[in-house]
């Protein structure tokens, strides 16, 4: 399991974007990297074409490293870690390690 998923509420606790909430679009647990919406910009140039005649430097969302960022407790309304708890009948549930809140 793992403990940030895709809808998730996260802040980004370093870099230039730290401090900030941003809602998961896409997760990448191979290369243990996310997707925030409206987080991590970064400048990237498009060739001319039909659509764009003249080009464009256009801000598109980079993928930030995982450990960048911490998921968001809906109770506590801050940045947490996560513990993960099994139930009786085998399915896990994240936790917020400062509540004990299931999310």
């Amino acid at each position: 399991m793992f403990r940030v998923k895709r809808d998730d509420q996260v802040v980004v606790i370093s870099g230039k974007d730290r401090g900030k909430k941003g809602k998961v679009r896409r997760v990448f647990p191979v290369d243990e990297r996310v997707v925030v919406e409206g987080l991590g910009l970064v400048k990237k140039s498009t060739r001319r074409s039909e659509q764009n005649p003249q080009g464009a430097i256009v801000s598109k969302e980079s993928r930030l490293p995982l450990d960048r960022v911490m998921p968001v407790c809906p109770k506590c309304n801050k940045g947490v870690r996560v513990g993960f708890k099994q139930a009786e009948d085998g399915s896990k549930s994240r936790i917020c390690r400062a509540c004990g809140e299931s999310f």
